[in-house]
């Protein structure tokens, strides 16, 4: 005999049923409500990307993996380090010699630096090519290139730690060019220098600083990201339409991908190649007595330090430096083409391509003595550095646009 449930049990079935279901979104919502959580959710789970993001657009989480990983092994850096002219390149050897797995800590510090930077000029090369730059993402590009400040003066500041002869006579040289500004520039100088000279006051100053500035680049990246996720990501179509998928899982799996990749590359120099990425002689202690031949500043300064170099005058030296950032921090609003990506400016990418070989040679001539001819051709591709910024990426914009109306 088949029993036929009556009405008011399926009603007192279906009711039961409906609760359990509202007490359970409840409880789902009231996780999601939580404040981190709901940060957690709304900027890494549910945010809305792009199907047609590339490999290229991954180099912006590894670049927070490196700003983690320089964080960690400076924090535990810092615990054995002595910011003292007496004991502070000792201190360096004790880490390298004495402590378990300090030769780890220090070699990823120091190579950590150069593949932070070898990822964010990709992801700077990426903006430029795709127009990451444009309206309405201002604040992002800006905020971006403040924070490449910061990490330019973070570095060069770490660079002067270890006290050895590049360090001293490297922060001398560039600490010596504030002096180029007029009525203020010495006192600048004595104030940087704690006293009249590279000495024990200016490498305190220099260790607190590179301890600090870290934490402020952090602070500065999360403005980043959340300006970048009030108008969503930029594409290789260059379009604020189209497809949209949640960022995790789907971005999520492809930023680790990059992550293992970049671990690979990052652990060849780590275990193989640790001082390929620096010079031989910051391991000698720094004698202010005794001049290196060549002073050259780390890889990641060099075509700005050829820049520096290919202006005979110190205070235009510095302006030309000055121009560098400026010019990149007024890109977004000298901009005038309507269209974002290179794949569809067919000349931007003859002018973009050039640009990129221009910051090689730029990087190869900061390393070469300063003599003819390789002032000259610092001095060529200085010029056509700020030509691209300056002149071709306002013009060629309006003839694009000239060109689509016709």
């Amino acid at each position: 005999m088949i029993m036929v449930p009556n009405s008011a049990e399926v009603s007192t079935a279906l009711y039961l049923e409906i609760m359990k279901n509202e007490q359970q979104n409840n409880k789902r919502l009231s996780i999601v409500k939580q404040p981190f959580l709901s940060v957690l959710n709304d900027h890494i789970i549910r945010y809305p990307a792009p199907t047609n993001l590339t490999f290229w657009w991954g180099y912006g989480s590894t670049a927070g993996l490196c700003l983690v990983i320089q964080i960690l092994t400076g924090i535990f850096l810092a615990m054995h380090y002595t910011p003292n002219v007496d004991l502070a390149f000792v201190s360096v050897e004790h880490i390298m010699r004495d402590v378990e797995g300090g030769w780890l800590l220090r070699y990823m510090h120091a190579n950590g630096a150069s593949m932070f930077f070898i990822v964010v000029y990709i992801h700077m090369f990426r903006g430029l090519y795709y127009g990451s730059y444009a309206s309405p993402r201002e604040l992002v590009w800006c905020l971006g290139v403040i924070i490449l400040l910061l990490m330019i003066l973070t570095a060069f500041i770490g660079y002067v730690l270890p006290w050895g002869q590049m360090s001293f006579w490297g922060a001398t040289v560039i600490t010596s060019l504030a002096s180029a500004i007029p009525v203020v520039g010495d006192s600048i100088v004595t104030w940087l220098w704690g006293g009249f000279s590279v000495d024990n006051a200016t490498l305190n100053r220099f260790f607190s600083l590179h301890y600090l500035l870290p934490f402020i680049i952090a602070g500065l990246s999360i403005v980043h990201i959340a300006a970048l996720h009030q108008y969503g990501s930029n594409n290789p179509l260059g379009s604020l339409a189209g497809d949209k998928v949640p960022f995790a899982p789907y971005m999520v799996v492809k930023d680790i991908l990059g992550w293992v990749a970049f671990s690979i590359v990052f652990s060849l120099f780590v275990y193989f190649y640790p001082n390929l990425l620096g010079h031989p002689d910051n391991y000698i202690p720094a004698n202010p007595m005794s001049t290196p031949a060549h002073i050259v500043p780390e890889w990641y300064f060099l075509p700005v330090y050829a820049i520096l170099r290919s202006i005979p005058n110190k205070l235009g030296g510095v302006l030309a430096i000055a121009l560098v950032f400026a010019s990149l921090l007024v890109l977004p609003f000298i901009n005038t083409s309507f269209i974002r990506s290179s794949s569809f400016r067919p000349l931007h990418k003859i002018i973009f391509w050039f640009f990129v070989a221009d910051c090689f040679l730029l990087g190869w001539i900061g390393q070469k003595p300063v003599e003819d001819p390789y002032i000259f051709i610092g001095q060529l591709a200085s010029v056509y550095f700020y030509l691209y910024f300056l002149v071709c990426i306002p013009l060629l914009g309006k003839f694009e646009n000239w060109s689509v109306r016709l």
